[in-house]
């Protein structure tokens, strides 16, 4: 495509909410495209996404090896972003390059899967969806810059979570400290100030049952308070709000929202 002159493409509405949805979620693989369009089938997102990006509202660009399977990974072009009315904040990666890896893509991708969960798939029985919010800044007084925050309401009761989705590659001494800055922003009173609730908690997604593990164990040596811990396995095996979650201590999983 390379060289390509732009084709026109008349925008649907679906297609406007897909590019907004990118000033939020920065990149998404054909799956997250589907849950957002929606789309009803596979054939219908391939098509729509190849429309999009020979028309520049879209970027695309891979993952994988010369000659192997490759995962195509769309980001806003600048005209998207123009039309959608939103910041462009996706990653700088030139159309249709190769990449071997890409971290940023990777952990958006799976916060992305947690935006997902909250807005786009079903809810618990009496919960409703308030709001998503991304952070580029730091929260007021720390060094903080949550992946996401979420507010869903539960029996006319504002429940408030910032998310941290972890990867694997911060040490004991990086996650305790990040541990120590969501207590003190919480004692603070700056958490009610900015988003008028009295409380949240933290809820940390990981990669594994090891690396949960780890994490609940530095975490338990500072508070039992908060956090809330899984993997993106229990979240694709059990659904966002099933009995999932672990405290930094006990063995026991619960759900997020008690209901009926």
């Amino acid at each position: 495509m390379t060289g390509s002159k732009q084709k026109l493409v008349v925008l649907q509405e679906r297609d406007v909410h897909l590019l907004r949805e990118l000033g939020v979620m920065r990149v998404v693989d054909r799956e997250q495209a589907k849950m957002i369009g929606p789309f009803g089938s596979t054939t219908r997102a391939n098509a729509r996404l190849l429309a999009l990006t020979e028309a520049r509202y879209l970027r695309r660009f891979f993952w994988g090896t010369v000659g192997g399977a490759k995962k195509v990974i769309y980001a806003l072009a600048p005209c998207g972003a123009e039309i959608a009315g939103v910041p462009n904040r996706g990653p700088r990666r030139s159309r249709d390059q190769v990449l071997a890896a890409d971290f940023f893509s990777l952990h958006q991708l799976q916060v992305n899967e947690v935006y997902g969960s909250i807005k786009y798939r079903p809810l618990p029985e009496g919960v409703t969806f308030i709001r998503w919010l991304s952070f580029h800044e730091s929260l007021p007084g720390t060094t903080l810059i949550p992946d996401g925050y979420a507010e869903v309401d539960h029996a006319e009761k504002l429940i408030s979570f910032f998310i941290e989705v972890d990867l694997g590659n911060e040490n004991r001494t990086v996650w305790q400290g990040k541990v120590r800055s969501y207590l003190s922003y919480g004692a603070s009173g700056s958490f009610t100030r900015e988003f008028e609730n009295a409380q949240f908690r933290t809820l940390t997604v990981t990669n594994s049952e090891s690396r949960l593990t780890s994490l609940r164990t530095a975490t338990a040596a500072l508070t039992e308070k908060i956090f809330r811990f899984t993997t993106e396995e229990r979240i694709k095996r059990e659904g966002f709000w099933g009995r999932i979650w672990q405290k930094p201590k006990g063995d026991e999983r619960e759900a997020l929202i008690a209901t009926p």
